[in-house]
């Protein structure tokens, strides 16, 4: 108050005095903003703009590393399985390698059906069937006009029928349509789709005591290990198979931990079709699992975008021919996660590129009898054709 005259004054702190008494709105308002961030520690700033949203762009990116880096903290491994040991020489009687395993042999072998849903696997079917040859009295395979994740396919098994001729008298082939439902959770339709082959199986004529392999075509048993199961009684009804696990090739061996691929003693009414774990009981070292071990760069994109886990293609440029070159030929990840391992050791000792396996030993001997075709398959063969002319995607 000065001289019965009311005045409005206005507190101008020392390091704000110059902007006090601005006349505009717009004047005023950014000498606020100006004062604002003066008055700010250094330390502040530098957690409000450097350390969040360093946070948050790390957490976009890297979070399911973080995540798969964490398991040991959230989630508990499975029952460790009971493995049967394996035993076999080619110098052995059938007599004696079940009389080892604690069976007993039979007067006739069961009959063996061998059942796959089929994606796009031509190289890897071909050697899968000229091992297990001998010994399958039904090779059964269905084929869909759909992926998992609901993209158009051609019925590449179809196409190629010809180049499987010498299974063709024995030969149970089906085809389902894909019901295309946008967004759905792709392990629906798989699991649709190992419905009808559970009906496709009847059709080809299985029976109570036959032999099945339940196992993705890249899941290969070795011919000796069915024709054990099939010669020996008292055989685990249910018996999940371990294979040694390869990716991209046979030059990328990773470990032995590949136990989806089963063989069960056929019940009608009772068993069925199924890629997840029916039982606690394993035999040992039973043939080989070669994954994503594709002859083009195209089958490499495809699958990735194709598979029940599509969801880890979480950037565009993961599909860039380019860099999946550069992945296969370093034996690096794909889809750059950690290993999916329940223990900080087990994670931290398989974190890094897979070393590269100069060992061409105890492989299927139809891929070393044509080494020539297959050459893509073996040690030190790691550049893939970037031309293929069995595309999938529906034109």
């Amino acid at each position: 108050m000065s001289d019965g005259y009311y005045s409005n004054s206005k507190k101008c702190d020392d390091f704000c005095h110059k902007f006090c008494g601005e006349k505009t709105w717009a004047a005023l308002n950014m000498s606020r903003v100006k004062c604002f961030l003066r008055g700010i520690e250094l330390r502040t700033c530098f957690i409000l703009f450097f350390l969040i949203p360093l946070f948050i762009v790390s957490t976009y990116l890297h979070g399911q590393k973080i995540s798969y880096f964490l398991r040991p903290l959230w989630d508990s491994p499975p029952k460790p399985f009971h493995i049967i040991p394996h035993y076999y020489h080619e110098n052995i009687s059938m007599e004696t390698q079940c009389k080892l395993h604690g069976w007993k042999i039979r007067e006739f072998p069961r009959r063996v059906f061998d059942a796959v849903l089929f994606n796009n696997e031509v190289d890897i079917l071909t050697l899968r069937w000229n091992e297990l040859y001998p010994y399958i009295s039904q090779f059964v395979l269905l084929e869909s006009n759909s992926t998992f994740t609901g993209i158009p396919k051609r019925l590449i098994f179809a196409e190629n029928r010809d180049k499987f001729k010498f299974v063709e008298p024995r030969l149970t082939y089906g085809m389902i349509r894909g019901r295309f439902k946008k967004g759905e959770n792709p392990f629906v339709e798989e699991a649709y789709q190992r419905v009808a082959l559970d009906q496709l199986l009847k059709i080809a004529g299985i029976e109570d005591d036959d032999l099945l392999i339940m196992s993705d075509a890249d899941e290969i048993p070795s011919a000796h290990t069915v024709n054990l199961l099939r010669w020996c009684d008292d055989i685990p009804p249910i018996l999940h198979l371990q294979l040694r696990n390869y990716m991209y090739s046979f030059e990328f061996y990773k470990d032995s931990n590949s136990w989806r691929a089963s063989m069960h003693i056929y019940q009608m009414g009772k068993t069925r079709y199924a890629h997840y774990r029916q039982t606690d009981v394993m035999l040992a070292d039973s043939g080989w699992h070669c994954s994503f071990c594709f002859r083009h760069i195209s089958q490499f994109v495809f699958k990735m975008k194709a598979y029940s886990h599509c969801d880890r293609v979480r950037f565009s440029h993961y599909l860039d021919p380019k860099r999946i070159q550069d992945v296969i030929c370093r034996g690096a990840n794909l889809f750059d996660m950690l290993p999916e391992e329940y223990t900080f050791k087990e994670i931290i000792g398989k974190m890094g590129l897979i070393p590269h396996s100069y060992s061409a030993v105890h492989l299927p001997s139809y891929l070393l009898n044509h080494a020539d075709e297959y050459r893509f398959l073996l040690p030190g063969n790691c550049k893939r054709d970037s031309n293929c002319s069995t595309c999938l995607v529906k034109q």
